[in-house]
């Protein structure tokens, strides 16, 4: 396959059938179950909460997946079509069912994108429907939605489903990729009680629930015999509760939790307690710092360029994360399909040329502080920061600054309260340089205000090349959005993102994509 990303054209979308093949359900092999370290859940309902990514992908098959070498592959899909980028056809794979026997039918994914993207439902990934026609009436800026279905959704039969999508998206295929929760169908059960729902959701994927969720516990699930797709390499996957990441890492040395991942504060030592039992996969995601645009001392585009040059990226990679991390030379991870590296001239490490910036801005005098959320294990990050800044710019007024916790670091972010360079993150939900690039530099973007940047001539590159008509095109005119924002140094780029994880050598198969953990992929062999 191809990295290219299918665009229009009559988009046939040349995608790899992998649903159908291999021994599933019943005559697969009966291994025995593993555990899994996760985060409490806010909800089991995909769409509606944000942090049961890990159950959601086991619990539900998507339409299409992304495979580790950057093509898309059909999962419940059996094609994905547009003569315009505009107007889609989805054509489902017939047989398909929900664990309690209810056929998938394209009236499943309709009931479930439509109850995500009602406003007044509340639900976290609503934004991602956001480019469907009918969304703005199902969201108004005041009252009630005056009705409950997205316009741009037509059902025709049990397996077709047309999509109008507000203006051209080359990259609507791999928005149907499996982080996206907002895309899985939903059985009529998830409508007459969504509550009892939410504790036990019926998905469609290879894995069933056999008890509802246990709060601060979390449940087990196990083979769904009926699963159309590839057969899990496990019989079950108990999914254990934590309120603290450092506590599941001493219960996978203890072997007490099979698979856990690595919390950042871990990284410099994780390969030295598991061995090559650490597995790592570049993430579609950034680390970087953003800049409060919004004070005038940061206009000059030399000053910004400066501090980025200032920062030894190698040495805090190395000191901190074992060399877990890369560090960054462009604003799009290599991981995000057509992405190009090495477009960020000011991302290198470079004193001299640092000094000599900053001199022409007019230097800086007093504070300087580098502001992160307290309680994430993000201290000796930006101390290391701070120290290179102070080392190598002779500002003698920085310092790491961490707020007590996330709500003050948000609220200080959001009321534009910062006099200095603040943490920032964005992880991509799939792996497009839209994703990226829209999210953090465009007024709408769900990280605006990690930029606080927009400008027109990059509106109309993205505008370009989200109605390309070929993948090259649309990763040329990506990459073109990209070099021209770099232009602007609105942000410093540090490190592109690392999925990180450890097992106990009960398992073996630990396979990070590029949707994160394969938990299906997983067997046990102690």
């Amino acid at each position: 396959m191809s990295k290219a990303v299918p665009a229009s054209v009559s988009l046939a979308l040349a995608l790899t059938a992998c649903a159908g093949g291999g021994e599933t359900g019943a005559g697969a092999s009966k291994n025995a179950g593993f555990s899994v370290a996760v985060a409490e859940p806010d909800h089991l309902t995909p769409g509606r909460g944000s942090t049961a990514n890990e159950e959601s992908r086991v619990l539900f098959a998507p339409l299409v997946k992304v495979d580790p070498e950057g093509g898309l592959s059909y999962v419940q899909a059996k094609s994905v079509t547009s003569a315009d980028a505009r107007h889609w056809t989805i054509e489902l794979r017939p047989g398909w069912t929900f664990h309690n026997g209810e056929p998938v039918t394209a009236q499943s994914y309709a009931d479930g994108w439509n109850r995500t993207a009602y406003g007044p439902n509340a639900w976290a990934a609503n934004g991602q429907l956001a480019n469907i026609e009918g969304y703005a009436a199902l969201n108004p800026a005041k009252g009630k939605p005056k009705t409950k279905e997205l316009s741009g959704l037509k059902v025709v039969g049990d397996t077709t489903l047309k999509v109008t999508l507000t203006a051209p998206d080359s990259q609507f295929p791999l928005q149907l990729t499996p982080n996206q929760l907002g895309f899985y169908p939903l059985p009529e059960a998830a409508v007459t009680d969504p509550e009892a729902y939410d504790r036990k959701p019926i998905g469609n994927g290879p894995f069933k629930m056999d008890t509802a969720w246990t709060v601060d516990k979390g449940t087990t699930v196990s083979r769904y015999s009926s699963y159309k797709g590839p057969a899990p390499a496990s019989s079950a996957i108990t999914f254990k509760s934590y309120s603290d990441l450092q506590t599941a890492y001493t219960d996978a040395q203890a072997g007490n939790t099979d698979v856990i991942g690595v919390p950042l504060s871990k990284y410099g030592s994780a390969k030295a307690d598991f061995g090559d039992r650490l597995y790592t996969y570049e993430a579609p995601s950034l680390e970087f710092l953003s800049l409060p645009l919004y004070d005038k001392r940061f206009q000059d585009v030399r000053l910004r360029k400066a501090l980025s040059l200032a920062i030894d990226r190698d040495v805090v990679n190395k000191t901190l994360y074992g060399g877990l991390y890369t560090p960054a030379t462009s604003l799009t991870p290599p991981s995000e399909v057509g992405a190009r590296t090495g477009l960020c001239d000011a991302c290198s490490f470079d004193p001299a040329e640092a000094k000599r910036l900053l001199k022409e801005a007019g230097g800086w005098s007093g504070e300087l502080p580098i502001t992160y959320p307290g309680g994430l294990g993000l201290d000796e990050l930006y101390k290391a920061i701070a120290n290179q800044i102070r080392q190598h710019l002779g500002i003698d007024g920085v310092e790491a600054r961490p707020t007590a916790d996330w709500p003050e670091f948000s609220d200080k972010v959001f009321g534009k309260k910062l006099t200095g360079p603040y943490h920032a993150h964005w992880g991509a939900l799939y792996p497009s340089m839209q994703s990226t690039l829209r999210g953090i530099f465009t007024t709408a973007g769900g990280c605006y205000v990690c930029s606080n940047y927009s400008d027109p001539d990059v509106d109309d590159l993205l505008r370009r090349a989200d109605g390309a008509k070929t993948p090259a095109e649309a990763e040329a005119l990506y990459n073109g959005a990209q070099e021209r924002v770099l232009k602007d140094f609105p942000v410093v780029p540090l490190f592109y993102g690392t999925y990180v994880y450890a097992s106990t050598d009960r398992v073996s198969g630990v396979t990070v994509g590029p949707a994160d953990l394969d938990l299906d992929r997983i067997s046990v062999t102690g």
